[in-house]
């Protein structure tokens, strides 16, 4: 957990930089403001995602460490620990609230307070996860859904494609984050594919090496991990044991195969946190979050890592290959 910018480190650190500023500019920038920014994860595997976060927020005019101080919190994969600094946010005050890295920051977040403004970013629909009784209202609640319906569907053609003869998907599922609506969708999606899916439990109090016996165990053909901030964590854990048991694997964000994994299927990460800080500056400049719809992601990208395709042994299709956004050598 970090704390970058200390209250009183923070206030002499903008009276001494507004010395040197021009009246002008001076009178253009909105009142110095105090935002909270709970994550479920720790800093280093979402530096990307915390730089879009703050584009978001210049565009709205607010700079970190000259008219804004953010206040980081970060669970570091222990949810247990997110009630309690999310409670911690609420005690300083902060003007928003900014829940991301699961669903069970913006729960936590919620039920902390219901007059503080906060801005969520999920990887499932926001109504089914319990913070918003319709997309359209959210009370103090708004912000991005990385989820759709088709996701699941698109992944599922995708391996069919570059894996005719599959009939039978493993799927990882966080036991502290479970998503029930999202393999419900994957069941639903592989059962006119003639597919099975295989959910198995996976993190790494477990331990990977275990699914990953039991879906060779269980002659699974492929694998899907789905858009989860554990699983990002330790992708390179997940990608070396893929390689090593020769599985064919399709995650949810370009962030595995930039790190060797073979494919990616999903909606931008980065462009949902540039759109949460957009949020964020929205809020900070008097509008409130019940008029601020919950934006379901409508960017997805393709990424194939030929390199780790041929290591796989893997002639992909042109077809495939054609309608990546990129591909990675």
């Amino acid at each position: 957990m970090t704390n970058p910018v200390g209250r009183r480190d923070f206030i002499t650190l903008v009276a001494g930089a507004a010395a040197g500023w021009p009246l002008a500019a001076r009178a253009q920038l909105p009142a110095s403001r105090t935002i909270g920014f709970l994550n479920s994860t720790s800093p280093d595997p979402s530096l990307q995602r915390v730089a879009a976060f703050r584009r978001g927020l210049n565009e709205l005019g607010y700079v970190e460490r000259r008219n804004l101080a953010i206040e980081f919190r970060w669970a570091g994969n222990q949810a247990r620990e997110l009630p309690r600094l999310a409670a911690d946010l609420v005690r300083r005050q902060v003007a928003v609230i900014v829940a991301t890295g699961s669903t069970a920051s913006a729960l936590a977040a919620k039920r902390a307070t219901s007059t503080i403004p906060i801005v969520f970013e999920v990887g499932r629909d926001a109504a089914a996860a319990g913070l918003v009784e319709n997309p359209g209202a959210g009370g103090n609640l708004t912000g991005i859904s990385l989820n759709v319906e088709m996701l699941a569907q698109a992944q599922l053609n995708l391996l069919r494609e570059v894996i005719p003869k599959a009939s039978k998907v493993a799927m990882f599922v966080n036991p502290e984050n479970p998503n029930p609506e999202a393999q419900a969708r994957l069941e639903a999606a592989a059962g006119p594919l003639g597919m099975q899916i295989l959910a198995l439990n996976a993190s790494p109090g477990g331990g990977f090496d275990l699914p990953f016996m039991r879906l060779v165990q269980q002659r699974a053909d492929a694998l899907l991990v789905e858009n989860d901030s554990l699983f990002l964590e330790w992708r390179q854990k997940i990608i070396s044991l893929a390689e090593y048991h020769a599985v064919p694997t399709i995650y949810a964000s370009r962030a595995y195969p930039a790190a060797g994994g073979l494919m990616s299927y999903g909606a931008s990460i980065i462009e949902g946190y540039h759109q949460v800080g957009v949020y964020v500056g929205r809020i900070l400049n008097g509008d409130k979050p019940s008029d601020l719809p919950v934006v379901r992601s409508t960017k997805f990208e393709l990424v194939i890592n030929i390199t780790t395709a041929r290591t796989l042994g893997m002639n992909l299709p042109q077809a495939v290959l054609s309608r990546a956004n990129e591909v990675i050598e």
